[in-house]
């Protein structure tokens, strides 16, 4: 069974609001909103794969990354490893380089319904969050 380590992104601004995509109508698990990321290729770091990702799918420059949490989730063809990373500092202003649509929303907002299925366990956390700060 293929496994992937994908390192993941939350994007979250000043007004506590986080950066998503929408995913490609070709890609697997399409049309559902995500936090950019993607594999982390042989030799790369977590951060490493992060920042490179990032820079290709957003166009910033992440300045640091702070781990949340790492995920294992199994699907019928697959196994991923999602490593979410908070990214409170960057340089630049995150678009959809790739042509992806986008959109900033609030982090009490978030719904877990919109993402993949892999996202639930972060969702809620970010969400939890999110009602404590207020």
């Amino acid at each position: 069974m293929k496994h992937l380590n994908i390192a993941v992104g939350i994007i979250r601004n000043a007004q506590r609001e986080i950066f998503i995509t929408r995913r490609a109508a070709d890609a697997h698990m399409a049309g559902f909103w995500e936090f950019p990321g993607g594999k982390i290729e042989p030799g790369e770091t977590p951060e490493q794969a992060l920042s490179r990702e990032l820079r290709e799918e957003t166009g910033i420059e992440a300045d640091r990354a702070e781990l949340l949490e790492v995920v294992e989730h199994r699907f019928s063809d697959r196994i991923v490893t999602l490593n979410f990373y908070l990214v409170e500092h960057w340089a630049g202003e995150p678009f959809g380089r790739e042509g992806q649509p986008m959109r900033w929303v609030k982090q009490a907002e978030l719904r877990e319904d919109e993402f993949p299925e892999a996202n639930a366990g972060i969702i809620q956390l970010l969400v939890a969050q999110a009602g404590a700060a207020q």
